[in-house]
């Protein structure tokens, strides 16, 4: 269920997620772009060399809390091991994209 427009700053969290398993190759970033939007959660989502997927979340706390949940299943062909979390402060980007992998 995507968010109240009018949502407060306290209404709203930043996670940082760190996906590890099978979660490259497999449309985890589109898919993850695709949830985000349709919560209207922004941030961000990117590759990284290790194999892993890296995402920003940030948006009304169920949502995020949502799509975080979601992320433990992802794209049907994603295989994800453990996913390691972290809350960020002072984060508000104002869309969701796709990264560069770091």
């Amino acid at each position: 269920m995507a968010s109240d427009k009018h949502s407060t700053e306290t209404d709203r969290i930043a996670i940082k997620a760190r996906i590890y398993g099978n979660v490259q190759g497999v449309w985890y970033r589109g898919w993850a772009k695709e949830q985000a939007d349709a919560l209207g959660i922004h941030g961000w989502v990117r590759n990284r060399l290790d194999g892993s997927v890296e995402a920003l979340f940030v948006g009304a706390v169920g949502d995020v809390e949502a799509l975080v949940k979601a992320c433990y299943f992802g794209p049907s062909a994603a295989e994800v091991d453990h996913i390691q979390t972290q809350a960020m402060r002072g984060i508000t980007p104002k869309h969701f994209e796709i990264k560069v992998t770091v």
